[in-house]
């Protein structure tokens, strides 16, 4: 049998099917990448998905942001639980319909009750964790400790927000994702979505000290400056229904 042919890296998202589940706004958002060998994260894939490269390699995510106005369907945001910062790890993967998506390591947030119901709903990794977002003109301070049982590790990330760019490949590869992937009650799902092509700024980053990245299993990364930095004000993203991610898209 052939190998599926892999969809496009497109910062325009296919059409989203179906039924909107949620909406949110990604607000204030960095991204920090490490270019890694694919075999350091293939076990962290659910079953039918691998991490997806380019050049060779592949990328782990340091993605802090504020999340903003969360809700139902296109209803209105859910008022104060729909409203908090977020910072997560995550790798690149494809599946075996070629779909490109996501993979969360870790998903942490100072809502205690999107942690208990993003867990109940998806298995998605969230933790409870004490966090600030602090904005100087263009710089952005983002602090995180972990709350939750079990779990240790903080993040202090400073970064200088610089004029919009033009997107590279690598920009579109690593943020024009259109859906994630997640392991459920036995099965590989593969959640939908869309928004408008991200607007990527320049970024400094003026310091970082960070333990989320090794407090999932990748340590040493942050020792390292990142190969991959970028900032944006953010966008507007819908989410469509859950389905098996080893059958295509309808």
């Amino acid at each position: 049998m052939n190998d599926p042919v892999v969809e496009p890296v497109s910062p325009h998202p296919p059409a989203l099917r179906g039924t909107v589940m949620m909406t949110q706004h990604w607000r204030d958002l960095t991204f920090l990448h490490w270019a890694v060998d694919p075999a350091l994260v293939a076990d962290r894939m659910p079953p039918g998905v691998r991490p997806d490269t380019l050049d060779g390699v592949t990328y782990v995510g340091l993605i802090p942001f504020r999340m903003v106005g969360a809700g139902v369907a296109r209803g209105p945001g859910v008022p104060w639980l729909g409203t908090f910062l977020e910072t997560n790890v995550r790798l690149y993967s494809v599946d075996e319909t070629g779909r490109r998506g996501i993979v969360f390591l870790s998903l942490d947030t100072d809502r205690a009750g999107v942690v208990l119901g993003a867990r109940a709903a998806f298995g998605l990794p969230y933790r409870w964790a004490r966090m600030r977002h602090h904005r100087a003109g263009d710089v952005h301070t983002y602090d995180a400790r972990l709350r939750h049982p079990g779990a240790r590790g903080s993040s202090h990330l400073v970064v200088r927000a610089g004029a919009r760019r033009e997107s590279t490949p690598l920009d579109d590869f690593l943020s024009a994702r259109w859906g994630l992937h997640q392991r459920w009650w036995g099965r590989t799902l593969y959640v939908p979505n869309q928004h408008e092509p991200w607007p990527v700024h320049d970024a400094e980053v003026l310091a970082l000290d960070d333990g989320l990245m090794a407090s999932v299993g990748l340590p040493g990364l942050a020792s390292r400056p990142p190969d991959h930095v970028g900032f944006s004000p953010g966008v507007f993203t819908e989410f469509g229904l859950p389905g098996d991610a080893r059958r295509p898209r309808a």
